[in-house]
């Protein structure tokens, strides 16, 4: 009995959220798909996304990935308000830079074993593959100019900023464990010549 429980409850985590997140997806690609047709100008001053407001769609075609990013809410990593935005899909750290800002690091972080686990082909990424972020502002592209492995006690310096715009995406490692974090750090190529 205890078995089938345990079982039940793993096979629950492993791919049953994956249809809560699927049904969020859905509808926040319904938003953007609606209101993102036009680019509108980036926010002003302290104007701010709202927590699990479509932030971005974030494309890596190396390894077929296509997802929205919602903005999560400002606190630590850890706190209940982002693992309620996790579970919508990949989040954006809300204290690190916007796309559009023209420098500093954009910092997105996504499951990579539930959740519909956006980020679960993340290692397979290399040097030098691209990766886009749509936004309402426009349309920003990144090469990828390193993958790493830190140890979890260790990943927020990642989130340092960086003078030039750069991109760095974050996950749990290696794969059903959470020990480690495995990192993508990109820089931008591309922005929009409107902003």
């Amino acid at each position: 009995m205890l078995a089938s429980g345990l079982g039940g409850y793993i096979g629950w985590l492993l791919w049953g959220t994956g249809l809560e997140t699927a049904k969020a997806q859905d509808r926040l690609r319904a938003t953007v798909e609606r209101d993102w047709q036009r680019t509108t100008p980036p926010p002003q001053g302290d104007e701010r996304y709202l927590p699990g407001e479509a932030y971005a769609a974030l494309a890596i075609p190396s390894i077929g990935l296509d997802v929205i990013v919602v903005e999560a809410p400002v606190g630590p990593y850890s706190s209940y308000g982002w693992t309620s935005a996790l579970k919508e899909g990949p989040a954006h750290y809300p204290d690190s830079a916007d796309p559009w800002d023209g420098t500093g690091r954009v910092g997105i972080a996504g499951h990579r074993t539930t959740y519909l686990h956006p980020f679960l082909d993340l290692d397979r990424v290399q040097v030098g593959d691209r990766i886009r972020l749509f936004t309402k502002h426009g349309t920003f592209l990144y090469e990828v100019d390193r993958v790493f492995e830190v140890p979890e006690s260790g990943s927020g310096v990642v989130l340092d900023q960086t003078p030039e715009p750069t991109l760095v995406l974050t996950t749990c490692h290696p794969k059903y464990s959470s020990r480690e974090r495995l990192i993508v750090t990109a820089t931008q190529t591309e922005a929009p010549s409107t902003i």
